[in-house]
């Protein structure tokens, strides 16, 4: 157990580290609405970007920015900054949050039952639930989310879960995510280059994708790691539940995005099927 004068501490960093998670999305949909800046570039610019501040923060640590991380999941990570930023010209902040999470949970999920887990009674029933929330979100309608937009949101999260799996033999989280940040780098430079000709940005653009690889990203990371040894897993997951709804909430205020019916109905079973799996040990 945490002691007494620790507690505070934990909650702020956790506090601050969700409200990181959530603005990745929120910067992204702000700068490809409201500036010039292409989704191709902006992936480019949060990617260097967050490599910059990692590797400034292991030099201060006395760690080679190299030392951790790996090809493979520096290829996850980039994969997953482009299908985001790419799904999210088309996407609310909290429509695309919600997709990103439940594809995270479904990989993440599905390679356990791969492996060999099995779910019975409310993970069961927790996992059905979700899956009908997912579906049901996706179903043609006024309000379904563009359906090309929403297949690169989950290629996105799919690539994210592959991620967090490959992370879990990574070593010292600060050090892989680190030096996966600085492999991604000739990634973002492939990306630039294949879309050589229909890159575009302007100042504000390249300051939101900035801040979204350093800040958010980079910074949110660190955040996240440090709060991470003081929380149990089943905790620490259930706390990320919260950034599809700080998404929301921050696109509804600060973007106008309408919340709908149907986003509200597919939220609460896709999240609420998630907390059952996460938290029901059978």
């Amino acid at each position: 157990m945490n002691p007494p004068a620790a507690a505070p501490r934990v909650a702020l960093l956790t506090v601050l580290a969700m409200l990181a998670f959530a603005s990745n999305s929120i910067l992204c949909r702000l700068a490809l609405t409201s500036t010039t800046i292409d989704a191709a570039s902006f992936t480019a610019i949060r990617l260097v970007s967050g490599a910059l501040i990692l590797v400034a923060i292991l030099r201060l640590r006395g760690v080679s920015p190299t030392s951790g991380g790996s090809w493979p999941m520096a290829a996850m990570l980039s994969a997953y900054a482009a299908f985001f930023s790419f799904a999210y010209r088309d996407l609310t902040a909290a429509t695309g949050a919600l997709l990103l999470f439940g594809a995270v949970q479904f990989t993440m999920t599905g390679y356990g039952l791969w492996r060999g887990e099995r779910f019975h009674g409310l993970r069961l029933t927790g996992l059905i639930v979700a899956a009908a929330g997912l579906v049901g979100l996706l179903l043609p309608g006024l309000a379904a989310p563009p359906i090309a937009a929403a297949i690169m949101m989950l290629l996105a999260g799919a690539a994210w879960g592959v991620y967090s799996l490959l992370g879990r033999s990574a070593g010292e989280p600060i050090a892989a995510t680190g030096g996966n940040f600085l492999r991604s780098v000739p990634f973002a430079a492939l990306l630039i280059l294949s879309t050589f000709g229909r890159v575009d940005s302007d100042f504000m653009g390249a300051l939101y994708a900035a801040l979204s690889g350093a800040v958010t990203s980079g910074l949110g990371y660190v955040l996240w790691y440090a709060a991470l040894p003081a929380l149990r897993a089943t905790s620490a997951a259930t706390i990320q539940l919260s950034v599809p709804a700080i998404a929301a909430i921050g696109g509804a205020m600060l973007l106008a995005e309408p919340v709908t019916l149907r986003l509200l109905l597919a939220s609460a079973a896709i999240l609420g099927g998630i907390a059952l799996v996460i938290n029901k040990k059978d």
